[in-house]
């Protein structure tokens, strides 16, 4: 009998270290989510202070809709409807002018931007030489129509576009959706 019991454990001592990779596995994974929250918690808590509304911590950068309002207006014309979209810009902030974009249904043609300024050129660390805008107030301008020459209503339109603090942090790419009437062409 003495031998059956050291066989037998012999076998659970087996299983048990047969155990310890797995739980060593499942410790260490359990590690790694803890480490991993917390990297993304400190991450957000960062995030949450550079545009926190706290008074008594002064964020150092601007709300994207504080740094930057944007609106649109729109004016029917023989050539069909002027789209204009007005950027006021806080000093010390730049919008580019290559990430201005238009989306909308086929159909439309628009026509390319006219601006009310000129670009400046800057050397952006993301993406090399850019021209950008920097005054206080720029309105890009195109002309909507639709390709069969009709009246078009409620047609959608999402304006896309990018801009940046000149102290280090560009905002993530905005969309503006608005729906307009597109005028006959005349």
């Amino acid at each position: 009998m003495s031998i059956e019991t050291s066989k037998s454990k012999s076998i659970i001592m087996n299983k048990q270290s047969n155990k310890k990779p797995y739980l060593l596995a499942i410790t260490a994974t359990a590690l790694m989510t803890t480490l991993s929250m917390t990297s993304v918690a400190t991450q957000a808590a960062g995030l949450g202070e550079l545009f926190s509304n706290n008074s008594a911590q002064q964020s150092k950068f601007l709300p994207v809709d504080k740094a930057f309002q944007v609106t649109s207006s729109t004016k029917a014309t023989t050539k069909g409807t002027q789209l204009s979209i007005a950027f006021d810009i806080t000093p010390g902030h730049y919008v580019y002018k290559d990430k201005l974009t238009l989306s909308f249904p086929k159909g439309i043609n628009a026509s390319p931007f006219t601006f009310s300024q000129s670009p400046v050129s800057i050397d952006d660390p993301t993406f090399g030489k850019v021209p950008v805008f920097t005054q206080k107030t720029v309105i890009a301008t195109t002309m909507m129509t639709t390709k069969n020459g009709k009246a078009a209503k409620n047609v959608p339109v999402v304006i896309g576009w990018q801009g940046c603090a000149q102290a280090g942090l560009c905002y993530p790419p905005e969309k503006v959706k608005t729906t307009l009437n597109i005028a006959v062409k005349r």
